[in-house]
């Protein structure tokens, strides 16, 4: 077989363009702050060294350097310049004036605020949802950190219900239907009635939608492990009755929204709703067309379930999840989105081109020459929802970059916006054919679909949450835990994704030279070890994330340590006229 120059394919190009963005970026941002940071740590070291030698400093030094001061008497004395009674503050300007605050190794961010006016009992809807999200986060991804072991010690056990073509669905059902979703739409409880300036039209629908999504989840868990399955395609493999019982809990959302929506007192529809009720319609039209029983057999089965399974990914969870940043980036930026005509751009344009593109799964394959190229045709036009809505979101930062470095919020918007636009223009790059020939049937599919719904859908719904949840509570997570749950995910995905890609693009060249296949197994060997090692990073950034969501939402309150003057003044007269005892 000839040899390909795989540089020379634009896909190729493109693809290692779009990885080396963040990566690039991320790395200037570690090099920059630990520049200032050495910076800072040696201008202190300069002043101590300083102080030591005045501590030091023998009498004769001493009477060495007055007489020295003496000689020059044109310049201006010590008192000029200075005083010798304590510094003071009456304009109230400084913090801290009497004391010198030593190496802050974690900046503080900025706390949010709570906001008024918001119904306690659409507030415990949403942290139902978001609770059990949480669940189906924790449940799934340790499922996952389980398989990504299994790649490393393929015999660790010899259950039929723990086998990898068991495991395998649960986790990725788990974490699409149970955690996404439900985060999702436990979002869009709080932001359609924000958008439509009115009362959500039932909380009854939103907990009868909650206890339906969970009992689909847990039954089809159940059943999967169980060996019951579809059996037809990736991320439909739960039976018609058990997905029905997921359609029929967006179905009463669906008719909420719409309620709510319909008796707005704004003029407009805000774009949010636009793409929230639209993803709940897709999701409903991709449900029925893929287990519709017409044509699940043979070629039109493998054609309906590219249709489906791309439309999953893009008309519900990522048109879903755009919606959600259209209102809560403007709002943490307190600025309005840069241009409405843009969103609309992106929102019809998406429904155009993404519905088109489902077969490039299956390039080369017996499906039609025509449609085949209809799918490639459709990919490359997704670039202009792409950068219409990554410009719009950026564009939208603009004047406001320097509010991320105060926020532990929007770097979590930021990581999702980026990864938006690599993620999404990789899977342009992945459907050329030369490209789909060399990665489609390796791991380089798997690396692709953690960049877009772990890089996009959960880096977005994270900044979501910390961005709601404080508001509901009133309580907010320590910022430490916060950072380290950002870094752990963020490193992770980067040690989980390039490893597999690079891997896979060596295995793919290895088939197209027609070498073994067991070599090509043996090749990845170290590539599924960086695989297993930044699944566990992920894994244990999500264990953070919960501890986070338990500290937002706990009853029991711990006493505050009065820091303010104030406070400490209001304490002070308190510990004097009420006589309060301290740890009483």
């Amino acid at each position: 077989m000839e040899r390909f120059n795989l540089w020379s394919e634009w896909g190729v190009v493109i693809t290692v363009v779009l990885i080396s963005i963040p990566v690039l970026v991320a790395a200037f941002i570690v090099i920059y702050r630990t520049s200032v940071f050495i910076k800072s740590y040696l201008r202190k070291k300069e002043e101590e060294k300083f102080i030591r030698y005045l501590q030091a400093m023998s009498p004769e030094e001493k009477a060495q350097l007055e007489n020295r001061e003496k000689e020059l008497a044109y310049r201006l004395s010590d008192h000029e310049l200075g005083s010798k009674q304590k510094a003071t503050d009456s304009r109230g300007l400084i913090d801290n004036i009497q004391n010198a605050t030593g190496l802050r190794f974690i900046e503080q961010k900025k706390k949010g605020q709570p906001r008024p006016n918001i119904d306690t009992a659409l507030s415990k809807l949403i942290l139902w949802y978001i609770g059990c999200a949480i669940f189906w986060l924790i449940f799934g991804t340790t499922v996952g950190e389980y398989l990504g072991i299994k790649f490393i010690a393929p015999d660790v056990d010899h259950f039929s219900w723990l086998s990898f073509g068991r495991l395998r669905p649960v986790h990725t059902n788990a974490v699409f239907w149970g955690w996404a979703s439900l985060a999702m739409i436990g979002l869009a409880y709080y932001v359609i009635p924000r958008v439509s300036n009115t009362v959500i039209y039932s909380l009854r629908a939103g907990y009868s939608t909650l206890i339906l999504i969970n009992a689909s989840v847990i039954a089809g868990t159940l059943s999967l492990m169980a060996g019951i399955n579809n059996g037809g395609g990736e991320y439909r493999e739960y039976i018609w009755p058990i997905m029905l019982l997921f359609g029929l809990g967006v179905f009463i959302s669906l008719r909420c929204f719409y309620k709510t929506i319909a008796k707005r007192t704004t003029k407009e529809i805000y774009v949010s709703n636009w793409y929230i009720v639209s993803a709940m319609m897709f999701v409903l039209v991709i449900a029925v067309v893929a287990y519709w029983p017409s044509w699940q057999n043979g070629l039109g089965e493998t054609i309906v379930q590219g249709y489906y399974m791309h439309q999953g990914v893009g008309m519900w969870f990522m048109l879903f999840s755009l919606g959600l940043m259209y209102y809560f980036l403007p709002q943490q930026l307190n600025k309005p989105i840069y241009s409405y005509s843009l969103g609309i751009l992106a929102f019809w344009s998406q429904i155009l081109f993404y519905t088109l593109i489902g077969t490039h799964h299956f390039i080369f394959s017996a499906i039609p020459w025509w449609l085949q190229t209809v799918a490639i045709v459709g990919s490359v036009g997704m670039i202009i929802p792409v950068v219409a809505g990554t410009t719009n979101f950026l564009m939208t930062f603009k004047g406001s970059w320097n509010k991320i470095a105060s926020s532990y919020t929007l770097p979590f918007y930021l990581v999702g916006i980026v990864f938006y636009f690599t993620g999404s223009l990789q899977g342009t790059a992945e459907a050329f054919r030369f490209t789909n020939l060399i990665w489609h049937f390796t791991d380089f599919t798997v690396a692709h679909s953690h960049l877009t719904m772990y890089g996009i859908i959960c880096f977005m719904l994270w900044g979501f949450i910390y961005t709601l949840v404080p508001r509901l509570t009133g309580k907010e997570p320590p910022q430490i835990l916060v950072g380290s749950h950002f870094w752990l995910a963020f490193i992770g995905l980067l040690f989980y994704t390039i490893p597999l890609m690079l891997g896979s693009s060596l295995r793919g060249m290895m088939w197209m030279d027609g070498k073994p296949f067991i070599e090509s197994v043996e090749l990845m060997a170290p590539f599924w070890l960086w695989r297993a090692i930044g699944g566990s990073l992920m894994w244990l950034s999500h264990i953070i994330f919960a501890y986070n969501f338990y500290l937002m939402v706990r009853t029991r309150k711990d006493a505050a340590i009065p820091k303010s003057v104030s406070e400490v003044l209001k304490a002070k007269n308190d510990l004097d006229t009420k006589g309060i005892e301290i740890g009483g």
